[in-house]
């Protein structure tokens, strides 16, 4: 069904384009095919669907950026296959050596030259008990400066992983040992915090999973999976280009075309009739906000980022945003097949219209044999998880107070082709609060980090993005207000990820949150006024930013501080 609004916005923007003439020899000027020195040059983007109609104000132009790909210089055949991530139990104290290098990837019948840790993919999979301190020496072998960031982990602030705000980029052969420490149970991930709208979309990401002392901690299961969920951008050619001085793709991210669990196009597994799976999810993807489905099978959500939910509850399905988790149990009691899918309502800017896009991210085989411990009366008690309740209690006197700082969340629009912004003024008729897919790629790859910036604005004070510097005292409860300003050039969700610290989404849209967890990441969606409760508990100089890779890399990023209780640096 067409809503009236988005089919006029598609009869306006058609009048517009044809009215829109070629682009002027000066506008054309530094968007050139942009080719390196390994030959790696622009080429039109891949369409989703065949537009009914040609854009004369864009075609023929590039973005402003040289077009790059990462060991295009290499020889593919010279570079070792990539092999599945293995699981690396640790204990406190132990190290790990971590290395970034190019390795061959297969997906489906391609081959591609990407990145990986350790020639694994995803990278190794850390699990540790909680508490514990781990060393990792890492060693950069890309063609890029690089950093590994702990993600969603309260640590110690000079390990976090941050060029230009905890350390200096690791150079190409240079080294740097990080001592990583775990103090709440959860899952949790690693991947690149510079240009991870390169690195991160090219391999480098892995899960840490941190396990309580408390047997109990979660419910019983048969068995456990790991899936994080990615995309990947290609197109007859191979890989789609990056650009080499900045991000393209800034205006909505770079969303892929090929969707990967665990770094392949579909995850597999056979069980017995009745048997209770956990799964751990994790969305690694540079833009893509999944939404996940098992129809036919029972959803139990039990945890998210930092802690499990004050309450277990039934869910038909899961939204991921960038760099968020959730951990999941399900119940398979009938034989068959169940497809875990990525069911989406997606739009299309050029007709009008939405429609129905349903990806097949798995497939379960559930036999006929019954599992040999039958789990079914666990899985159906949803429990009540008094430990999260009472942790949470201490902070609840909080929740009605004044707001305490307020960040508003928008874009700047700078040297883009004048056809390129009359498209997107028009566009501004209808924006849906979540963009599920690249419904306008043409324009969205003219977008780069050199001519949009998107902005968090500190409202009381009117600073943008590094400019902003909060100062807390360690022991604070923060009350944080975030708002996705509505008009805009392209309003767009955001997942707004706050480093080194924990904090509860306590109000959305007014409406009090009645199950709570301790997050790190929360998707603001266009329009929407969350209101967020953080514990400053972590000293150190820390990074906020939106999670939407290309985002961060046009500005989208600011710095607070959390200094130490007792007033030592």
């Amino acid at each position: 069904m067409i809503a009236p609004r988005v089919r006029l916005a598609a009869l306006v923007l058609a009048l517009a384009l044809a009215g829109t003439g070629a682009a002027t020899s000066q506008e054309h000027a530094g968007h050139q095919m942009g080719v390196d020195s390994t030959g790696v040059g622009w080429r039109m983007p891949p369409q989703p669907r065949p537009s009914p109609m040609m854009l004369p104000g864009l075609m023929g132009t590039f973005p402003d950026l040289t077009a790059f790909l990462p060991g295009a210089d290499l020889d593919p055949t010279t570079l070792p296959d990539a092999v599945f991530r293995e699981i690396v139990e640790m204990s406190d104290g132990d190290t790990l050596r971590l290395e970034a290098g190019f390795v061959r990837r297969t997906i489906g019948n391609r081959t591609f030259t990407m990145y990986g840790f350790n020639g694994q993919y995803p990278g190794p999979m850390i699990r540790v008990p909680q508490r514990s301190e781990i060393v990792v020496l890492f060693t950069n072998h890309i063609d890029l400066p690089t950093a590994v960031h702990w993600h969603g982990l309260r640590l110690d602030n000079q390990y976090d992983g941050v060029p230009g705000v905890t350390q200096d980029p690791v150079e190409p052969g240079e080294s740097f040992l990080y001592r990583v420490r775990f103090p709440d149970a959860g899952l949790y991930w690693y991947h690149p915090h510079h240009r991870e709208d390169i690195q991160q979309d090219l391999g480098l990401y892995g899960n840490m999973l941190v396990d309580s002392p408390d047997p109990d901690y979660l419910g019983p299961v048969n068995a456990e999976d790991f899936l994080m969920l990615d995309d990947l951008l290609i197109d007859d050619a191979g890989l789609f280009p990056y650009g080499r001085e900045g991000a393209v793709q800034t205006l909505m991210g770079r969303f892929g075309n090929q969707l990967l669990v665990n770094g392949e196009p579909r995850w597999e597994v056979t069980l017995p009739r009745g048997e209770v799976r956990r799964l751990y999810l994790t969305n690694v993807a540079n833009s893509r906000t999944f939404n996940l489905v098992l129809k036919g099978a029972e959803l139990k959500l039990v945890g998210a980022d930092v802690s499990k939910f004050e309450r277990e509850r039934v869910v038909e399905n899961v939204v991921l945003a960038p760099a968020q988790r959730y951990i999941v149990d399900v119940r398979f009691g009938t034989p068959g097949t169940y497809a875990l899918t990525n069911s989406i309502q997606a739009i299309d800017h050029f007709r009008g219209e939405f429609y129905s896009s349903v990806d097949t991210l798995g497939l379960v085989t559930v036999l006929e044999t019954p599992g040999a411990i039958d789990y079914s009366a666990e899985f159906a008690t949803l429990r009540e998880n008094t430990d999260v309740i009472e942790d949470i209690d201490r902070f609840r006197s909080e929740f009605g107070r004044p707001v305490d700082r307020e960040l508003e969340l928008t874009v700047r629009a700078g040297a883009l082709p004048s056809s390129m912004v009359a498209v997107m003024a028009l566009d501004t008729l209808y924006f849906p609060p979540v963009e599920w897919n690249d419904a306008m790629p043409m324009m969205n790859y003219l977008a780069t980090s050199k001519n949009l910036t998107w902005i968090l604005r500190d409202t009381q004070t009117g600073l943008e993005n590094r400019d902003i510097e909060w100062k807390f005292t360690e022991g604070d409860v923060v009350k944080l207000r975030i708002h996705n300003q509505r008009r805009s050039f392209h309003p767009m969700q955001h997942p707004m990820h706050f480093h080194g610290q924990r904090f509860l989404v306590i109000e959305m849209d007014g409406i009090p949150v009645d199950n709570l967890a301790w997050k790190d990441t929360a998707v603001i969606p266009v329009g929407s006024t969350f209101d967020l409760l953080m514990e400053a508990s972590n000293p150190g100089r820390w990074m906020a930013h939106c999670h939407i890779a290309e985002h961060l890399e046009a500005g989208m990023s600011m710095v607070f501080t959390v200094d130490p209780a007792n007033g030592e640096p």
